[in-house]
C-alpha cells in the first residue's frame, strides 16, 4: 500500500491540493509502518525529476489514530503549485514517493467521458460494436427477446412467463453488477442525469464514442434518451408504468436468450415516472429538433400523473423494490409536482408542492425538526439535490425558497450537524457517518451537496470551504484514501497508477477464456470506468466457512482478511475482488448505475469541457508551446513548432516509464502511436532552449 496518497489524476491548477501521508496503526495493514514523515517534502517534476515546491507536513488530529481508517495521518499542502505537468511528491529524508498526477485545468475531462459511458456497457438490447466499446468488450445486443408477464406462482428458473403477454421491453440499461431493469431505480438515474446537465451544461461534450456522438448534443444527453425511451416502452395506454423487468444473467449479455419477465404497473413507479417524463420533455424541448419528442414525453408525464390520483394504492407483486409507505409517496407526489410545474407553468401542481414541502408529517427530511430546520443525513441526498434545483425555478415564491435556503444553512452549520464541514474530522479530509454499502455513492453525493452548497453561497463566508471540501470527496475516490486505490474500474491506460482489477458485475466475472475478470491477469479485464460500491463496515462475509469448512477453496477466502469488520477500521473494510459466495463481496465491489451519477455529478462540477471535439494541450509553459494534431489519434500525431527547431521527442504512459524516443530536427515531425494501447500518454518535446510536455490520448 502506498504511504503518501494523492489523486491519481491529478488536480486542477488553482484548486486546494492536499497530499496525505499514512502510518496505518489498526487494520489488515498494520504491520506496515512508516516511520514519522521528514521535515522536508517535495513536488517533483516527474519527468526532469527536479523539485518545483519545497513544504513540510502537518500532522492530523494531534497524532491520535483516525477513527474511520485505522491510520495515523500528515497532511502535506501543495496549492501553491499550479503550472500544467506532471509530478510525484518525495519525502526527502524517508525517499518515499507518491505515484504520478497531473495538473491540468482539464485534469479530468477524460475520466469524465468514461464515467458516462458505462452507461454505453450497460445498455440492454444494444449492440456494442467494437469501434465503441473496445474490441474486449464489443457484444451483440442482449435481452432482445420479446418481453412476458411474471408468473408468480412460478420460479424464474422455470418459467418462462405467460403466454400471449409478449411485448418489446427493449432498452433501458443493466441496474448494477446484476442485469436486471428496476424501474425505481431507472426513473432515479435519469433524474440526476438531467438535474446534473442542467446545474453545468458546459461541462459536457459530443465526443464520448458512443454511436450518437456528433449529432450536436451533449452525448450525456444522448444516454439520458437512450433511458427515456425505454420509460415510455413501460408506459400502458392508461399511464400506468411497468414496475421491473427481470432478465437472464450471461456472460457476455448477449448469450441470454431467455424471455424477460416484466411485472405489473405499481402506483410507486408510475408516480415515479412522472419526474424523468417532465423533467426530459423540459429539457429536450430546448432542442429545436427534439421538439416532438418533448412533447411526447410530456404526454407521458400527465397520463402517468393522471393514473396514479386515480389509483393510489396500486402494488405490483410485493418485492424490496416496489415497496413505499404513504410519507414516501407523499414526498413522490410533491417532487413531481414541482417538475410538472416548471414545465407547465399551472399552478395546481407549484400549491402541491408549496402547502407540503415543510409541513405536516408527510414533510421532506430538510425540514423535520418542526418544520423549519434542518434534518439532513446521508440516506437523503436526492431530495437534496431537488431542493437545490427548486431554487432556480422561476415562479417558486420566495419565501418558499427563503425557507429552504434557511434549513440548509442549519444543516450545514450547526456544529453537530452530519453535513457540517469540519476539517478535523476524517484523515482523509471526507468525512461520512456510515461506510455503508454504496458508501462511494455517499461520498460522491456529500460532496456535490457541498459544492451546491457554495454554489448557492448559503453562507456567502464558507463559500470557498464547501467548494474545497467537494473537491476532496472527489480526491478520495480518486485515491487518496486508506488503499491508494482509484475506485474505478481498469483506468490504468488513462492515468491512474492503481485503479481496481476487478468488480463484481454478472459480465465481468471469471469465464474459461479469462477474458475480464481481471484487469492486470484477463486479456481485458472489466470495462474502463465503473465505480465499485466502496468500503461496508456493515458486510458480513462467511468467515466461519473460511476457518474451518472451505478448504478446497482457499483462493476464495483470501480477501477475508480485508472483510472481517471486526478487525478493519470501516474505511478499510474492502477488497479488490469479485468472489461471490463465500465472501459476498457483492456488497463492496459491485458498480451500479446509482453509484455511477452521483459520482459523474461530483466530477462533473470540475470539468471544464466546452462543446467541441478536441482535448485542449497541456504544455509547462504559458509561451507558444507546440501543437500536436490530431489528438485524439488512433495512428499518428504531427509536431509542429514556428518559433524554433525541434531537437527531439519522448513519449511516456501514465506511470512516467519511457517508451519511444527520437531525435529529429526541423519544424515539424510525426510520431507513430499505432502500437500504443488507448490511454493517456504525455510527450516530451525537446528544442535547443527549453522543453514542453504535452498530453496525448490515442483512442
Amino acid at each position: 500500500m502506498p504511504f503518501i496518497v494523492i489523486d491519481q489524476f491529478g488536480y486542477l491548477p488553482h484548486s486546494k491540493k492536499t497530499a496525505v501521508i499514512r502510518n496505518p496503526q489498526t487494520g489488515f495493514d498494520n504491520v506496515q509502518s512508516f516511520p514519522a514523515p521528514g521535515t522536508i517534502y517535495q513536488v517533483v517534476d516527474a519527468l526532469t525529476d527536479q523539485p518545483v515546491f519545497e513544504g513540510s507536513p502537518v500532522q492530523f488530529n494531534s497524532g491520535a489514530t483516525d477513527a474511520a481508517s485505522g491510520d495515523q495521518i500528515w497532511w502535506f499542502d501543495f496549492s501553491p503549485v499550479s503550472t500544467p505537468g506532471r509530478y510525484y511528491i518525495l519525502d526527502v529524508e524517508n525517499d518515499q514517493k507518491s505515484y504520478p498526477f497531473s495538473i491540468n485545468d482539464k485534469v479530468y475531462d477524460e475520466v469524465l467521458k468514461h464515467a458516462v459511458r458505462m452507461f454505453f456497457y450497460q445498455r440492454a438490447g444494444h449492440e456494442k460494436l467494437a469501434q465503441y466499446a473496445g474490441e474486449g468488450w464489443a457484444d451483440k445486443a442482449s435481452h432482445t427477446a420479446l418481453a412476458r408477464e411474471r408468473n408468480p406462482e412460478v420460479s424464474f428458473d422455470k418459467d418462462n412467463g405467460k403466454a400471449g403477454t409478449e411485448r418489446n421491453l427493449l432498452g433501458g440499461w443493466y441496474d448494477a453488477g446484476d442485469q436486471h431493469r428496476y424501474t425505481h431505480h431507472i426513473v432515479g438515474y435519469i433524474e440526476t442525469l438531467l438535474l446534473m446537465y442542467l446545474e453545468k451544461p458546459e461541462a459536457w461534450a459530443d465526443d464520448y464514442n458512443i454511436p450518437e456522438s456528433g449529432n450536436g448534443i451533449p452525448d450525456l444527453l444522448d444516454e439520458v434518451k437512450w433511458g427515456l425511451d425505454y420509460l415510455l416502452r413501460l408506459q400502458e395506454s392508461d399511464g400506468s408504468v411497468i414496475s421491473h423487468v427481470e432478465v437472464a444473467h450471461s456472460k457476455p449479455p448477449s448469450l441470454a436468450t431467455k424471455a424477460s419477465l416484466y411485472r405489473l404497473p405499481s402506483t410507486h413507479c408510475t408516480l415515479g415516472a412522472v419526474t424523468p417524463y417532465s423533467l426530459g420533455a423540459y429539457v429536450f424541448g430546448q432542442f429545436p429538433e427534439f421538439a416532438d419528442y418533448a412533447e411526447t414525453l410530456k404526454e407521458a408525464a400527465l397520463k402517468a400523473w393522471d393514473w396514479a390520483h386515480a389509483n393510489q394504492d396500486v402494488r405490483s407483486i410485493p418485492d424490496w423494490h416496489d415497496q413505499w409507505n404513504s410519507k414516501g409517496m407523499n414526498q413522490r407526489r410533491m417532487r413531481a409536482a414541482v417538475y410538472l410545474y416548471q414545465l407547465t407553468g399551472d399552478t395546481q401542481y407549484r400549491d402541491i408542492f408549496e402547502s407540503g414541502y415543510r409541513s405536516g408529517s408527510n414533510r421532506f427530511d430538510l425540514f423535520s425538526n418542526n418544520g423549519n430546520s434542518g434534518g439532513m443525513n446521508q440516506y437523503q441526498f436526492g431530495q437534496h439535490f431537488m431542493l437545490f434545483y427548486v431554487l432556480k425555478i422561476d415562479g417558486i415564491s420566495t419565501t418558499v425558497k427563503n425557507n429552504i435556503r434557511a434549513a440548509f444553512k442549519y444543516s450545514f452549520d450547526r456544529n453537530n450537524g452530519e453535513y457540517a464541514y469540519r476539517i478535523g474530522r476524517d484523515g482523509y479530509r471526507s468525512w461520512i457517518k456510515d461506510y455503508n454499502w454504496g458508501s462511494n455513492q455517499y461520498k460522491a453525493a456529500i460532496g456535490g451537496t457541498f459544492y451546491l452548497y457554495g454554489e448557492h453561497s448559503i453562507n456567502p463566508a464558507n463559500d470557498k470551504i464547501n467548494m474545497d471540501a467537494a473537491e476532496d470527496y472527489l480526491h478520495y475516490i480518486h485515491g487518496v484514501n486508506p488503499f491508494g486505490w482509484v475506485y474505478l474500474s481498469n483506468m490504468d491506460n488513462y492515468g491512474t497508477t492503481r485503479s481496481l482489477n476487478e468488480i463484481f458485475h454478472s459480465w465481468f466475472m471469471e469465464d474459461s477464456q479469462n477474458r475480464w475478470n481481471n484487469a492486470k491477469t484477463s486479456k481485458y479485464g472489466p470495462a474502463p470506468g465503473f465505480l465499485a460500491g466502496g468500503p461496508n463496515q456493515f458486510n458480513n462475509p462467511a468467515p466461519e466457512c473460511c476457518l474451518t469448512k472451505c478448504s478446497s477453496f482457499p483462493e476464495r477466502c483470501e480477501p477475508v482478511k480485508y472483510l472481517r469488520t471486526f478487525t478493519n477500521p470501516p474505511a478499510k473494510c474492502y477488497a479488490d475482488s469479485n468472489i461471490g459466495w463465500p465472501i459476498e463481496t457483492w456488497v463492496i465491489s459491485e458498480p451500479s448505475c446509482g453509484y455511477q451519477v452521483e459520482y459523474i455529478r461530483l466530477l462533473s462540477k470540475f470539468a471544464n469541457r466546452n462543446q467541441g471535439n478536441a482535448i485542449k494541450k497541456v504544455s509547462v509553459s504559458q509561451e507558444p508551446a507546440p501543437v500536436i494534431f490530431p489528438n485524439p489519434s488512433k495512428e499518428t500525431v504531427n509536431i509542429q513548432f514556428m518559433q524554433e527547431p525541434l531537437k527531439g521527442w519522448e513519449i511516456f504512459d501514465a506511470q512516467m516509464r519511457l517508451l519511444a524516443k527520437q531525435q529529429v530536427s526541423g519544424h515539424s515531425v510525426q510520431v507513430d502511436v499505432s502500437a500504443l494501447s488507448k490511454g493517456i500518454y504525455f510527450l516530451r518535446i525537446t528544442t535547443d532552449s527549453k522543453s514542453y510536455v504535452q498530453q496525448v490520448i490515442v483512442q
